[in-house]
């Protein structure tokens, strides 16, 4: 299923945004959806995923300040950032797979740009 991510843009600490992944032409509530995110310099890591059933899973460095949900009628999962810190600062990216969370080798769509600066 190929995925596209967007809603990234440039944010104060301490700001919000909300990105969401889509999949147009395909139903994603049967897949566990996973955002990633890879800063300059960096190897890419997980952030969140969630599950088919609505279980959620988040990295110690966002838990508290991220939140992954899903609207299946709008066949769009989102990934709300609240308290954003500069080293959020990463492309963000979605995948998906149909048995676990994505792992972080799994093929990803286009990402988007979020960066956090002052």
């Amino acid at each position: 299923v190929q995925l596209q991510a967007s809603g990234g843009g440039l944010v104060q600490p301490g700001g919000s945004l909300r990105l969401s992944c889509a999949a147009p032409g395909s139903t994603l509530d049967d897949y566990f959806i996973g955002w990633f995110r890879q800063a300059p310099g960096k190897e890419r890591e997980g952030v969140s995923c969630i599950r088919r059933s609505g279980t959620t899973y988040y990295a110690d460095s966002v838990k508290g300040r991220f939140t992954i949900s899903r609207d299946n009628a709008k066949n769009t999962v989102y990934l709300q950032m609240n308290s954003l810190k500069p080293e959020d600062t990463a492309v963000y990216y979605c995948a998906a797979s149909r048995i676990i969370c994505p792992r972080i080798t799994a093929p990803m769509g286009q990402g988007t740009q979020v960066t956090v600066s002052s």
